[in-house]
């Protein structure tokens, strides 16, 4: 249910009198129906019998609603306990897991959790599919029987055979820095834009890039993952949830162990963005939770779509509310936004002419509304590269992605020291009251900011945003204060905006 697992007691009775038949009650949906076919067959063809007799599977507590095919593991040995042919104690155990027809344990989504629900709920030891191992093997404090077979388990009840624990991961060892499809030393030029970059990067503010097409700005939002700081153990946690539930963890990994990157098309739907349906499901910004929501074309995005990313950005959840329940998914994410500044594309463009009329060019900005501009808390311009830079190759030495890194990880290192003693992640996630708390200001700085907030027409909200990015660039450059030059600088990153 969301993100939180449910424990269900799986009761099966067998009657000897009535007519043959296998009935399962508990709100179960399609896929929970179709186990009856699926645990015949495991049955028959793991050398075991499956009885000929009136059989009631019982899915409590009834109100909540099953789905999917994790109950299949539990419905078999329910089944075999029932008719006699194995007596294994189960009362600290937890049995998770889909079935095929000859026996064998498949993928199941939802692993994670389910570990999680059974170390809280003290149970001892959790048997699952094999395939699902590592992704079970990190939670702590219970004994994870890891099994290939139904056939296996039968005969470790049996007493033929032996199994012993998987060995436990420790998560840590398995976070790494993500990778990227672009180093920063590959862009030529667009020096403000790639420090925009590492602002952004360094203390998870929102980005927004305008600027003609070609001149860069997808290949920097590509670069971006190579700069940012390594997931912490808590937050890999948080996106393998996500990931689990969801089906979307990599065949060949059990664990994120790398920041997510999304890059949903323009054509996306709201739910597919947001998240939803009639057994609501996360949606794009809660996949790119901790890490990267790439939106290229912003303002091709459908108005409807951009307006629902409102309240997510703002709260870094979003609640998802239908006739069935309520459920409530993380979605804290860096989103990066681009755009060129005319349908066209050349608007403002030294060396073409733009060919779109005044009021198309109006029309067009005008799909992003104010209220998104302003929750991004960085504006920049991403102009054309020099023709010049180009045929040379820009022969100034150009940082790597791994220095970048280097220093975006110093300054999320100090404001985990920071904020170690509350919520908060990074200088992006800081609430009005925050800013006021861990930002103080000298008098020069309110002056500056005063005289600001009058000739840009801020908003309060983009005033606090200000603060923030100067916290950053503070943290960047390793100093204690922020002073007059981080906040001439963040406010170089705000746009301003008319009377």
């Amino acid at each position: 249910m969301g993100l939180t697992a449910t424990l269900i007691d799986v009761e099966v009775d067998i009657a000897e009198q009535g007519l043959p038949s296998f009935t399962i009650v508990g709100l179960p949906d399609k896929a929970v129906e179709e186990s009856k076919e699926r645990v015949r067959s495991a049955i028959k063809n793991s050398g075991a019998d499956f009885p000929i007799n009136r059989i009631t599977v019982n899915l409590a507590p009834a109100d909540i609603p099953k789905m999917g095919p994790a109950y299949d593991l539990p419905i078999a040995l329910g089944i075999l306990i029932a008719s006699g042919q194995i007596a294994p104690e189960t009362s600290d155990k937890v049995f998770f897991g889909e079935l095929s027809l000859d026996g064998g344990l498949r993928h199941t989504n939802g692993v994670l959790p389910m570990a999680y629900l059974a170390r809280e709920k003290k149970f001892k030891e959790i048997y699952i599919p094999k395939v699902n191992q590592e992704e079970a093997s990190i939670v702590p404090g219970v004994r994870v029987f890891a099994i290939d077979s139904l056939l296996s388990l039968v005969r470790f009840f049996n007493k033929s055979i032996e199994l012993e624990p998987a060995p436990k991961i420790s998560l840590k060892s398995l976070l790494v820095t993500s990778s990227a499809e672009f180093d920063f030393s590959e862009v030529i030029g667009q020096e403000q834009a790639k420090r925009a970059m590492e602002i952004a990067a360094a203390g998870n503010h929102n980005i927004f890039m305008k600027g003609t097409p070609g001149s860069g700005k997808t290949m920097l939002a590509r670069a971006l993952p190579g700069i940012l700081p390594t997931l912490t153990e808590e937050e890999a946690l948080e996106v393998t949830k996500i990931y689990s539930i969801t089906g979307n963890l990599p065949d060949s990994e059990s664990i994120i162990t790398k920041r997510p990157f999304r890059s949903p098309h323009h054509t996306t739907s709201r739910i597919g963005l947001i998240g939803g349906g009639g057994s609501p499901m996360p949606g794009e910004i809660s996949l790119a939770h901790r890490g990267v929501l790439f939106c290229d074309e912003f303002p091709e995005f459908p108005r409807h779509v951009l307006e629902a990313l409102r309240q997510p950005m703002e709260d870094s959840f979003v609640t998802i509310s239908r006739a069935k329940g309520s459920v409530t998914y993380p979605a804290s994410f860096l989103l990066v936004a681009a755009a060129n500044p005319c349908p066209c594309g050349y608007y403002g463009d030294p060396k073409r002419s733009c060919t779109c009329f005044p009021g198309v060019i109006s029309r067009y900005q005008k799909r992003i509304s104010g209220p998104i501009l302003d929750r991004i808390d960085i504006h920049v311009d991403v102009p054309s590269v020099e023709t010049q830079k180009l045929v040379d190759g820009d022969k100034t030495k150009r940082e790597d992605s791994k220095k970048i890194q280097k220093r975006v990880q110093n300054a999320r290192d100090v404001q985990t020291r920071r904020f170690k003693l509350t919520k908060i992640k990074s200088n992006g996630d800081m609430s009005t009251r925050d800013v006021k708390n861990f930002c103080p200001l000298t008098l020069e700085c309110k002056q500056m900011l005063t005289s600001a907030v009058t000739s840009m027409n801020l908003s309060a909200r983009s005033y606090f945003k200000v603060i923030k990015i100067a916290r950053t660039i503070a943290d960047i450059a390793g100093e204690k204060n922020i002073s007059i030059i981080h906040i001439a600088e963040a406010l170089q990153y705000r746009p301003k905006l008319e009377d």
